[in-house]
């Protein structure tokens, strides 16, 4: 399993790919005339968080994910956006901190124990973090942002959320 490319490379695509669809709901809601940051409130179901916070939370899971499993420091985000630009911002100061992580930082996995407050003394083995809770959280932040835009109208398809795929002849 190479976690390098689970925890740095492919997060970092994600939120790039991230990073673009709200460039996309800025132009789909320019050519709409309303304030594109009226999305930011928009959320699938009452019970949910809304798009902003479900945008924080994939960037707080991408650096958290990462930085526990590497061993690095978290740089803080005090979730104070209010704006599209604000958090394209938070996007960029994720993905630099991801970039900063390298494969190396990854040593015995299984032998981490990862703890959160919300566990209540309780941990993760590192080698069962990864899989049963950091890449499906990140996931489900990433995936519902994607929908809470295309429930709003804003054109995006599956490329937008795939990305640029590698492809060999």
């Amino acid at each position: 399993m190479n976690v390098h490319a689970l925890l740095v490379t492919q997060p970092i695509k994600m939120l790039n790919n991230l990073a673009g669809w709200l460039d996309k709901a800025s132009s789909y809601a320019q050519e709409r005339k309303f304030d594109a940051n009226n999305l930011l409130q928009s959320r699938l179901f009452a019970d949910q968080f809304p798009l902003v916070r479900q945008i924080q939370s994939a960037c707080d899971s991408a650096k958290g994910n990462a930085g526990r499993l590497a061993g690095k420091e978290l740089p803080s985000h005090p979730d104070t956006e209010t704006s599209i630009e604000q958090l394209k911002a938070r996007i960029a100061t994720c993905v630099a901190f991801l970039e900063s992580i390298k494969e190396e930082d990854f040593k015995d996995l299984a032998g981490q124990k990862i703890s959160m407050p919300w566990m209540q003394g309780k941990h993760f083995k590192g080698d069962e973090y990864l899989p049963q809770f950091a890449v499906p959280n990140f996931y489900f932040h990433v995936t519902t942002s994607y929908a809470i835009l295309r429930h709003n109208g804003v054109p995006l398809g599956k490329l937008d959320f795939l990305g640029s795929i590698p492809m060999y002849e």
